[in-house]
């Protein structure tokens, strides 16, 4: 009987270590533009950049892919819809004329959440007709939706069809100046501690309770009262959103969208960073989007078939470790 009392002590201290690796990570990161201009290199400031946007994106997926054991293959679809967004109503309110009207808007408070409102929404609806499937036809139905997203945007060749829409300006946040690399940085730095912040207090809620109760055992759940599709929508529409602002900061950083940032290859990539980092962390993905974006660029400065060497890594990692680089250290959702 004496066990019993004990057994729950582990949990604290795994909830302490990932903040002590979420706080050390945050004050490097905070450091590194310094760091880059000390040491001459401030184009390590646009490659962190890089890797701050794809960890927001790679977190959002984890919440549904780690936590909800929802296997989304077009998770790609709402980074490419929320870069539209935001460039197509640039595009109006530089170039163009109005778009039903409304003369567009550089203000980011004003934009950033329409283009947000508009990733959730699509997200509903994906999520709504995908979860009436489970396993193989799930991801189908994702991918499939992914796929229609990317030909409508290739389509729209009043944006630039295939070849994208440029975005001559950033977006304008009251009192910071975008335009400058060490601002932008950091806003991206804000947004994704943010955004992790609140995915894990979500994770260690009531709420994250059921979703990971229903992903180890559906019929238990549901026997405890638990309707499993509030639940598992929810999580998604949540994921969506969190994807779709990733894609919000990269249309501003890259101040260019293609109908790419919407392909299965898209999705691909960013399933590849959470389970590279480790599937069910959080913290994890954006480890394993620094991890990933370093080999992409270090591989291709090497050889042109950088994917040819990179794809053996991947499988390595899988093979070799089942939580990923970092999933085991970071304690997985799937290690307890």
């Amino acid at each position: 009987m004496s066990a019993h009392p004990a057994s729950p002590s582990p949990k604290p201290a795994l909830l302490s270590k990932r903040a002590w690796v979420a706080l050390v990570g945050v004050f490097v990161l905070a450091l590194l533009p310094t760091g880059a201009e000390v040491s001459g290199t401030p184009y390590a400031i646009n490659l962190a950049t890089r890797f701050l946007i794809y960890g927001l994106a790679a977190v959002s997926l984890d919440l549904v892919l780690g936590y909800g054991a929802m296997v989304s293959f077009g998770h790609a679809m709402f980074f490419g819809l929320g870069g539209y967004v935001v460039a197509i109503v640039a595009h109006h309110a530089l170039e163009a004329g109005p778009l039903f009207g409304w003369s567009g808007s550089m203000q980011a408070l004003v934009v950033w959440p329409l283009a947000l409102a508009c990733c959730g929404l699509l997200g509903a609806v994906v999520g709504y007709l995908a979860l009436r499937t489970r396993g193989v036809q799930f991801i189908m139905i994702t991918l499939a939706f992914g796929q229609l997203v990317y030909i409508a945007l290739m389509s729209l060749q009043v944006y630039g069809g295939d070849d994208g829409l440029m975005m001559s300006q950033r977006n304008v946040l009251p009192g910071l100046n975008l335009d400058d690399p060490v601002v932008f940085y950091y806003v991206c730095l804000g947004l994704l501690a943010a955004w992790t912040f609140l995915c894990a207090r979500i994770v260690g809620s009531r709420f994250g309770m059921v979703l990971q109760a229903l992903r180890q055992s559906e019929r238990r759940a549901v026997n405890l009262g638990a309707a499993p599709t509030p639940y598992r929508l929810s999580a998604f529409v949540l994921s969506a959103v969190g994807t779709g602002l990733a894609g919000v900061l990269w249309a501003n950083f890259a101040g260019l969208v293609t109908p790419d940032m919407a392909s299965w290859t898209k999705s691909g990539e960013l399933m590849a960073i959470v389970i590279l980092g480790g599937v069910g962390t959080l913290l994890g993905p954006i480890a394993g989007a620094a991890v990933f974006l370093g080999l992409e660029q270090t591989l291709a400065a090497w050889t042109e078939h950088w994917m040819l060497v990179m794809g053996p890594i991947l499988v390595i990692v899988v093979l070799a470790g089942r939580n990923g680089l970092f999933g085991r250290w970071l304690g997985g959702s799937h290690g307890h």
